[in-house]
């Protein structure tokens, strides 16, 4: 594979400095971290090992990699092999691409409390598909979901929300048959928010204060502003 003209360690590495001290006190640990690794993955910082061919005894210097996942060279192979192993998996069926979004108000709380609200975010989401995929009135079936949460928005800002490729139909209820959904038509996505409601609200009053006017409002933010949206897509197979 022939290198790209430019890679985001050759930006890291001629304005990454000005940029940390133009930002300083903004930046947490963990991105100064990436940054670093990212701008000394195969280089003569890292170390590296002496390659030699024993027919003509040529030799060249490999640098060891930073291994960090962020790193958009370490983690090539690992992106290319993950999509197709999901590739393996696809159905000779249409498939549709979900959306889930939450509101600003959720987002800043999401910011301080990853782990705990990405997780909530994930299962309401999911939880939500599968429920209203299994009601009669809609699909009556029993789907299957892939799904990535993207933390960052294409302004490079906080914005929290579920990616989902799911197929079109999915087994009946009683296991016998499968079910097919309509052409470029899954789930009414009206139907989605407020399925989401009960758990996502439990979820996230641990972060509120008792009682409050601010608590009811967010939690009913959030019921109401878990948005989906769907896009039909042909199968891959």
């Amino acid at each position: 594979m022939t290198r790209p003209a430019l890679e985001i360690a050759d930006i890291f590495r001629r304005h990454g400095a000005a940029w940390r001290a133009a930002h300083a006190g903004h930046v947490s640990l963990g991105q100064l971290k990436v940054m670093s690794a990212i701008e000394t993955c195969r280089t003569a910082a890292l170390g590296g090992h002496v390659e030699a061919c024993e027919g003509c005894h040529h030799t060249r210097i490999a640098y060891n990699s930073c291994r960090n996942r962020h790193c958009p060279k370490c983690q090539g192979a690992a992106a290319r092999e993950w999509l197709a192993a999901r590739e393996a998996d696809l159905l000779p069926v249409g498939y549709f691409h979900v959306v889930f979004t939450v509101p600003a108000e959720i987002a800043d709380i999401a910011f301080h409390n990853k782990a705990v609200v990405y997780d909530l975010l994930l299962r309401a989401a999911s939880e939500t598909m599968l429920t209203i995929a299994a009601d009669p009135r809609h699909l009556g079936a029993r789907i299957g979901i892939t799904a990535v949460l993207h933390t960052w928005g294409s302004a490079l800002t906080h914005h929290p929300h579920i990616h989902m490729i799911v197929p079109g139909g999915g087994i009946s209820l009683d296991g016998e048959r499968w079910v097919s959904s309509r052409p470029a038509f899954l789930l009414r996505s009206t139907s989605l928010p407020s399925c989401s409601a009960g758990s996502s609200s439990r979820g996230l009053s641990r972060f509120m204060p008792r009682g409050g006017s601010a608590s009811s409002a967010i939690a009913s933010d959030w019921a109401n502003g878990l948005r989906s949206s769907s896009t039909s897509l042909r199968s891959g197979r």
